[in-house]
């Protein structure tokens, strides 16, 4: 199936880097970072972007602060619109913390979540408690995200032990897993201090893991996005999306923005001249 601009655009033009996915979708995936959009923003925001979005994630710990009618009417809003959501993975955190955590997947079931996050981005969980987390949710009926690394930027990051995370949350039946990045994209990850992509630790992850497609890399910066998509291509998924950037980022995934369109210009004639017969 191919990716369709909307009209009038379709009928003269086409995206520049073909075979974009159209939803639903199991490459290319976009997951945004909600950190409060009120229920009148985030409808016209949906309206405009939902075609684009694959997950919405309420950051952090905001979920329980909404007041529980607006926050039913948020995941009801973003369901309709095709698009999956789910309450950050800190607040599980904090659920493993307490010992609740049976209360708080049965609390996100019953909200209406459609997924759960299974990160150990500040406390450490042990390798089995993981694994039963991730059972337990799909007994649920929950989609099970994962994610690895964490948040300090004093912690080590090793990529072939963040590898073996992956290959054992995928084999435990996580749909993806997500490498942290946090919310800032520095000193965290894959990424230097400035933001940089760190070219050695993305391979070395890559090459230690059997399906890279299952990897959500976090790329809150648009210059992240950029370098991602053009080294991973316009299939990569990508998360921690700030809600203004998805129509940038689509664009990108596209090939219609510079970075990514210059990835796919071809010539059309011998001397790699545009021809202009049919320009009036």
């Amino acid at each position: 199936m191919t990716y369709h601009l909307h009209n009038p655009w379709h009928e003269f033009i086409r995206p520049p880097w073909l075979g974009r996915q159209p939803k639903p979708r199991f490459a290319g995936l976009t997951m945004v970072i909600d950190k409060g959009m009120d229920l009148v923003t985030t409808e016209h925001w949906l309206s405009l972007a939902a075609d684009h979005v694959d997950f919405i994630k309420l950051g952090f710990g905001t979920a329980p602060l909404y007041p529980k009618e607006q926050l039913l009417k948020k995941i009801s809003l973003a369901k309709s619109y095709g698009v999956d959501i789910y309450p950050g993975g800190t607040l599980l955190e904090i659920a493993v913390q307490q010992g609740k955590i049976r209360e708080f997947l049965s609390i996100v079931q019953d909200l209406g979540f459609t997924y759960v996050e299974v990160s150990a981005g500040t406390i450490d969980i042990a390798p089995g408690l993981r694994r039963q987390i991730i059972t337990k949710a799909h007994t649920l009926g929950l989609g099970v995200l994962t994610e690895v690394g964490k948040k300090d930027t004093d912690v080590p990051f090793d990529p072939k032990a963040v590898a073996q995370q992956i290959e054992d949350d995928l084999a435990t039946g996580a749909y993806q897993v997500i490498i942290e990045a946090r919310e800032s994209g520095r000193g965290i990850g894959i990424y230097d201090v400035a933001g940089k992509i760190r070219a050695d630790i993305l391979q070395t992850i890559l090459d230690g893991v059997t399906r890279p497609e299952s990897i959500m890399w976090e790329a809150p910066q648009v210059s992240q996005q950029q370098k991602l998509l053009i080294k991973l291509g316009h299939s990569a998924n990508l998360g921690n999306i700030q809600p203004g950037d998805v129509l940038a980022l689509e664009a990108t995934r596209l090939g219609m923005r510079s970075d990514t369109f210059k990835l796919n210009i071809q010539e059309v004639s011998t001397n790699a001249q545009v021809q202009v017969a049919n320009i009036p």
